[in-house]
């Protein structure tokens, strides 16, 4: 199979740090090409819990959406995601697009309607892929995010992946992270 790119949302608010970069960590074993947006920390949305650290990823693979799926579940199962006993999401990977995409595939519908829905998705894609078109509205990510009107809560926050830090020091001091 030829590659295919794919765009995920990652998030945590359990150990965050620790299950990101395991989920990171664990995706190098079937994408290719691995480019990530800054990380941003947000009040959490639709849950009680506290604040998340969420990414969104670039990448290619040679893996059928159905596969890709399955492969994204059983990461998040090894990081806690499905335990009984569980408080929080510690691991939380979604297919945000894959390739041009646009419909109901599996089950699954593409491109997730979170992009458009909610910022700690939309913002990161908007900086890791502001030129890319949304399969369904037709209009670049960087377009989006300045035309959204999303009432959340999100800042940039310090993260590093494998010695490199993933948020640069100047989106850090533009939008430093406010005082709850």
């Amino acid at each position: 199979m030829s590659l295919t790119t794919v765009y995920l949302g990652l998030g945590s608010n359990i150990e965050r740090e620790r299950h990101l970069v395991a989920g990171l960590d664990a995706l190098g074993g079937f994408i290719e090409n691995i480019h990530c947006s800054p990380v941003f920390e947000s009040e959490p949305v639709g849950i009680r819990s506290g604040p998340f650290l969420n990414l969104a990823v670039r990448g290619e693979t040679r893996l059928p959406l159905r596969e890709l799926g399955l492969r994204l579940k059983h990461i998040e199962a090894d990081n806690g995601r499905y335990a009984p006993d569980r408080k929080g999401l510690p691991l939380d990977i979604d297919v945000l697009l894959y390739g041009g995409l646009h419909g109901e595939f599996d089950g699954l519908v593409l491109p997730r309607a979170e992009v458009l829905k909610n910022a700690f998705v939309l913002w990161p894609l908007s900086l890791l892929a502001p030129d890319t078109l949304h399969p369904g509205a037709q209009r670049s990510f960087a377009e989006l995010w300045a035309d959204a009107r999303i009432d959340q809560h999100l800042w940039p926050a310090p993260f590093e992946w494998h010695g490199r830090a993933l948020t640069p020091a100047a989106l850090l001091q533009a939008f430093a992270k406010p005082s709850l």
